[in-house]
């Protein structure tokens, strides 16, 4: 038996420090999970359960690099985030159990086009050509668990052309990262390769062609992006 047309490539990001490759399997994202972002895009962060949106794995952009400005869009913000990758998966994870399934973390940007997500609100439409678009996922190199531990705490920064946008600590979470896996696992039977991006501290922005995005998670490592 043969492949009709050649299969897609795998999707990987380079592990920190090694050689080795990280094969992803999907990406999730936690939406409004910092009280503060929640607050700026209008909703109330002490009401709201966790919600989940998606993207493509061959969205990412691995160890960064150039993003290019989407078309059909004039309003494209940038959202830093930490990332989860899973080394392993399953259903109905136990809070207490679910650092064991993590691999290593990472520090992401879930670019997102905000005027063609504010369509789909206004409309209540699905997110995708707001969130799921090609290249709207870069990501740094995976720094291991074993390496770095589980951060419970650390400074999450973006700088745009050198000067400061985000600016916040991971303990500002809503849900933090072992609650944001069980309550995906109560919804997704998660695999191996699993990406999760936990969500943004406040301080989204527009961006445009030139600049340069510098992200940092303490402990975690960087992200260089340009805007092209």
């Amino acid at each position: 038996m043969a492949y009709v047309i050649p299969p897609p490539p795998v999707v990987t990001l380079p592990v920190r420090d090694t050689s080795d490759l990280f094969p992803v399997h999907r990406i999730f994202c936690v939406g409004r999970n910092y009280a503060e972002h929640a607050r700026e895009m209008g909703h109330d962060p002490d009401r709201e359960p966790p919600f989940f949106f998606m993207k493509p794995a061959d969205a990412l952009v691995p160890g960064g690099g150039a993003f290019p400005y989407p078309a059909r869009s004039e309003n494209v913000h940038f959202e830093l985030e930490l990332v989860v990758a899973l080394a392993e998966g399953g259903r109905e994870i136990a809070v207490e159990r679910a650092l064991e399934h993590v691999f290593g973390y990472a520090v992401g940007l879930d670019m997102t086009r905000r005027d063609r997500q504010d369509e789909a609100k206004q409309a209540r439409r699905p997110w995708e050509v707001a969130k799921a678009f090609d290249r709207s996922a870069p990501c740094s190199a995976l720094a291991p668990a074993r390496a770095v531990g589980h951060p419970e705490r650390g400074r999450i920064r973006l700088e745009v052309n050198g000067s400061p946008r985000q600016d916040g600590d991971l303990g500002q979470m809503i849900w933090k990262t072992p609650e944001v896996i069980a309550h995906l696992s109560r919804l997704f039977t998660l695999a191996p390769g699993d990406l999760v991006f936990t969500g943004t501290p406040a301080g989204v922005g527009a961006v445009q062609r030139g600049d340069v995005l510098l992200g940092r998670i303490e402990g975690i490592g960087e992200l260089r992006v340009e805007v092209v």
